[in-house]
């Protein structure tokens, strides 16, 4: 299976070539800077704004992994964009490692985290660019995706634990009533979709239990 991750040298992606490798893939990279990729992988360096479907076509999966600096949140809808473009009528899956605030948080399903208020100011923009990916995601044609949400509090600094439970378009909370994964855990469950898909052109989401 040939898997390219973009953005792999993020603090996501990192972690997502590390674990594929850690399976037996050799994934490549697709960075702006070919200099930050520490694993011996193969490398296509390029900007993400400038990808088109030759250079992704030939992927199996693309795994999105950019995150869009504070202030620049723009940018991640931009990002988005340009891939949904290149992988339209390809064979490729795109799996996109997206935010939080497009969860519901109503047994409703009818108020998303972003429009809850219990979102800090700080998140807000990042949140909603991340929502707006996802409804363009949704709106695509002939696109092969699945969208990964992580819980509310998506800690860098947790640990792999394996413990974890999916679920698809609500906000979770674990057994302590915390919206919590690691970004350990969440990669985890990325690859294990890749290996055994079970959300084709759908989102879903993941919450563990603090280490």
């Amino acid at each position: 299976m040939k898997i390219g991750v973009v953005a792999a040298t993020g603090k996501v992606g990192r972690l997502v070539v590390d674990e594929l490798i850690s399976r037996g893939y050799e994934p490549v990279a697709i960075v702006r800077d070919a200099h930050k990729v520490t694993q011996k992988i193969k490398v296509i360096e390029k900007d993400i704004f400038d990808l088109r479907s030759d250079d992704v076509s030939s992927f199996d999966i693309i795994v999105n992994a950019f995150g869009a600096p504070l202030g620049e949140e723009e940018a991640h809808v931009k990002a988005g964009r340009v891939l949904i473009d290149a992988l339209k009528g390809t064979d490729t899956r795109l799996i996109v490692v997206g935010g939080a605030g497009s969860l519901y948080v109503d047994d409703a399903e009818s108020v998303t985290l972003v429009e809850s208020g219990n979102l800090p100011d700080i998140f807000m923009p990042s949140a909603k660019g991340q929502a707006r990916n996802y409804e363009d995601i949704k709106q695509a044609e002939d696109l092969t995706w699945t969208f990964i949400s992580p819980a509310g509090f998506f800690d860098p600094e947790g640990k792999k634990t394996g413990n974890f439970t999916l679920g698809k378009d609500k906000l979770m909370v674990n057994s302590q009533g915390e919206s919590y994964i690691s970004y350990h855990d969440f990669v985890t469950a990325l690859v294990d979709e890749i290996e055994h898909p079970q959300h084709i052109n759908q989102r879903f989401t993941l919450v563990g239990e603090k280490a």
